[in-house]
């Protein structure tokens, strides 16, 4: 009796076990041998009866058949919509549906095995084997293979945003990675059913910062470059409302990618490039290269030096039902889809239709007549044929010239209406501000019209904030909120209805910074777009109130650590080298890849914000100076910036240029280093600021002496000798003398020695000068520069 009941539990145990095995294989939505998880562990596979989906269940890896076709692939699609495919692996090889496996293995590879091949599809494939790997889907789209180690570090070894489709989503890149040669582009379905490789390609040009689309390597349709407001000429504004692109370009990578402004659009967020060369999204068309013929420039239509001859400006092919009675030419090639036959036929003079020879989109049938009535209309398929300007009716004519007079009327009364219209106004408005200015107080030193100033930001990519939703998100500007005092006011936390944290910078009614530099710095962030340079959100204008939203850094900036005894132990030297790479980065985009040449004037500790990683960004731009690539050198009249930072051309000349600021690079790496701003030697016991005090131990051989006493023994010394030798490098008095940013990275990131010596720095008096000599007598200019300018003329402050 005790023998039966045992083998009774262990049969009932044994069918939940087969149980659970069979839910296991028939399963639609988890892979059964990591059923909780989101990534594929050694030994874990997905068949065509589920599939593994991100951690939020926004994207799905499956495998599965493409539309109307017997051929499968494995894709990436979207969860909520099964049929939206955002990408997929080896588009033109087809696997068995019913037999196809993804696996990783104990090796670390991953790969596709299925019936129809010999040999497994590896997808990748680790020079080193190693088990020590996840192949996980995340959730931006993403599906990526990681090398686990043993610290719990990860490392990428394979990922499919490094090989897109047609297909781009945001993060997803265009452009070329530096490092390995390999380019990111999109290339269009062969065919609206078929995956296969198309004619079109998008790709990202970073030497003229556009994006192309081509047919074959010909030029179709370009995106012209961004306006000031960060917009590309040729693509719609409506369509560009929602992206916030992101352009790259140092030694790793130059790339093009783009981010949703809103994480709560709820639309998809893809660019598709479809098998007509049209470009589209959610919020409409983008581009449409089936509309360029080679002899038109609108629209972002790219001319053709090599266009047929024999055809003629205005001729189009037009859609039509039926079948023209006419002599026609088979080309079976299934390699050809539409815009290779349209191309063929365009290209051949004795062409004049055509359309797809086979159901699913691929072969040419062409005709040898563009009459409009020859034709079968019974015949239930769709053709194209080519129609000419020259075959408009009279009637249309007789329209058309109409037009043109009713047009060449307007055209003549317009301008006399606006101009009477315009003098009206315009001295309205004067009496208008004379008015108001008589009600102003002699004090206020700046006018301005707020109704103007908003209509000079219309033209710009700038999101203008509602005043109540500002008093919102801060709670009236609470104290509570208060994360410090800038030099042009003070900066809160707020929080938006849609939880994102944001930084709200307060200009004071009495702030130097005027309307000039408001727009100044509202226009040139908007243009901005690195890694290493603070996010501008958007601005506020009420009344007299002028403010700027930004991304919320948490860490704040640089001064709060470096400068507080207590908080500085958190930099350790890594911290600190990571700090000046990126600040060198920044200022480096700044001055040569960015579309204007930027010069920042005002860099300083309180302006490096350090987000959750402690990584830089360089913020408050209200000082910057815009110059074109081809300027290198301006004159002003007005002085503005930080003394202690600034370079000594500047100060005493106005001269200003990028060494201006790799001066007040130079100043700021010192001050990382040692953990003390430039101003604090001032003493009775050493009348001397932090370069003369880093100088004079480098003459003496003691430059470790200048380092911050907190780092203890983290730091790397010969890592240490170099940055000080960069820093006097950068403050040398004469411009000329100083390196350029490019420089200054290759210095600072190579490990060659480095030949150039530092010589005497600007702002610098010699020590012995105040201990041997006690009289009047005049200094000699060689050893003494301006040793009064010492202390800041701002009160340091942070976004």
């Amino acid at each position: 009796m005790q023998y039966s009941s045992i083998m009774t539990s262990f049969n009932i145990e044994k069918q939940i076990v087969l149980i659970y095995l069979w839910l296991c294989w028939s399963t639609t939505t988890s892979v059964c041998a990591n059923a909780t998880n989101h990534s594929l562990k050694p030994g874990d596979t997905l068949n065509s009866k589920s599939k593994l989906c991100s951690k939020q269940g926004k994207y799905c890896i499956y495998l599965k058949r493409t539309l109307d076709s017997e051929d499968a692939h494995l894709f990436i699609g979207l969860n909520a919509d099964y049929g939206k495919v955002v990408w997929m692996h080896d588009r033109n090889h087809s696997i068995d549906l019913n037999s196809a496996v993804l696996s990783l293995d104990y090796s670390g590879v991953l790969k596709i095995e299925s019936q129809n091949r010999k040999l497994p599809i590896i997808i990748y494939s680790s020079p080193h084997p190693t088990n020590n790997t996840v192949a996980t889907m995340l959730d931006t789209g993403n599906f990526v293979l990681q090398k686990i180690h043993p610290n719990g570090t990860k490392n990428i070894l394979w990922q499919s945003f490094d090989y897109p489709t047609a297909t781009l989503i945001p993060t997803m890149k265009l452009g070329v990675n530096r490092k390995t040669g390999h380019n990111w582009s999109l290339v269009s379905w062969l065919a609206h059913s078929l995956p296969n490789s198309g004619g079109f390609s998008l790709e990202w040009e970073p030497k003229e910062g556009e994006l192309n689309i081509k047919q074959r390597g010909k030029v179709y349709w370009k995106s012209g470059k961004r306006r000031r407001n960060g917009l590309f000429e040729n693509i719609p504004v409506k369509v560009q409302r929602v992206y916030q692109y992101i352009i790259v370009s140092n030694k790793d990578e130059d790339s093009f990618t783009f981010e949703i402004k809103d994480q709560n659009y709820k639309m998809f967020q893809g660019w598709e490039l479809v098998s007509t060369g049209t470009l589209t999204s959610s919020e409409g068309e983008i581009a449409n290269a089936d509309k360029c013929y080679g002899y038109n420039n609108d629209e972002g239509c790219q001319k053709w030096e090599d266009m047929p001859t024999c055809r003629e400006r205005g001729e189009v092919f037009q859609k039509k039902t039926g079948r023209p009675n006419t002599r026609e030419t088979i080309q079976d090639n299934v390699t050809y889809g539409y815009s290779d036959c349209k191309l063929s036929c365009w290209r051949n003079c004795d062409c004049n239709g055509f359309q797809e020879f086979y159901r699913n989109g691929t072969g040419c049938i062409f005709y040898s007549s563009n009459s409009e009535k020859d034709g079968d209309s019974e015949y239930p398929d769709s053709y194209n044929v080519m129609v000419k300007a020259t075959l408009n009716h009279h009637g249309k004519n007789r329209w058309i010239l109409i037009g043109a007079a009713i047009a060449a009327a307007i055209l003549i009364l317009c301008p006399l209406l606006l101009c009477v219209v315009k003098r009206k106004q315009k001295y309205a408005r004067k009496d208008n501000k004379s008015k108001r200015k008589e009600d102003k107080s002699n004090d206020l030193a700046e006018f301005y019209d707020i109704k103007d100033l908003e209509d000079d930001f219309k033209g710009h990519d700038i999101k203008v904030f509602n005043y109540a939703s500002i008093l919102e998100a801060t709670i009236d500007f609470s104290p509570e909120n208060k994360l410090g005092q800038g030099g042009y006011g003070p900066v809160y936390k707020g929080i938006l209805p849609t939880g994102q944290e944001i930084a709200v910078k307060r200009l004071s009614k009495t702030s130097r910074q005027g309307i000039v530099e408001f727009k100044n710095e509202l226009v040139l962030i908007c243009e901005l777009q690195h890694t290493n340079l603070v996010q501008l959100l958007g601005c506020c204008i009420h009344e007299e109130e002028r403010i700027l939203i930004y991304e919320y850094m948490s860490n704040k900036s640089l001064d709060f650590y470096l400068f507080d005894s207590t908080r500085r132990k958190c930099l350790d030297w890594k911290k600190r080298l990571n700090i000046i790479e990126g600040i060198s980065q920044g200022l480096l985009y700044l001055h040569k890849y960015s579309r204007l040449k930027i010069i920042h004037r005002d860099l300083k500790a309180s302006n490096i914000l350090l987000d959750e990683n402690m990584s830089p960004k360089i913020s408050d731009f209200g000082m910057a100076r815009m110059f074109t690539q081809q300027e290198s050198v301006v004159n002003t009249n007005r002085i503005v910036g930080t003394y202690g930072y600034m370079s000594p051309e500047y100060a005493m000349e106005g001269i200003c240029s990028t060494k201006s600021d790799v001066y007040s690079f130079g100043v700021l790496l010192l001050e990382i280093i040692c953990g003390r701003r430039n101003n604090s030697f001032y003493d009775v016991d050493r009348p001397l600021n932090l370069i003369g005090h880093a100088w004079e131990l480098w003459n003496d051989g003691e430059y470790l002496q200048l380092m911050d006493p907190t780092l203890d023994n983290t730091f790397v010394p010969d890592e240490v000798q170099r940055c000080i030798h960069v820093g006097l490098l950068c403050v040398e008095q004469y411009a000329n003398d100083r390196p350029t940013m490019s420089d200054v990275i290759s210095m600072l990131a190579n490990k060659y020695e480095l030949t150039t010596l530092p010589r005497r720095p600007a702002f610098y008096v010699r020590r012995e000068i105040f201990e041997g000599e006690t009289t009047s007598k005049r200094l000699d200019t060689d050893t003494y520069s301006m040793t009064a300018i010492s202390t800041s003329c701002e009160v340091e402050g942070k976004i």
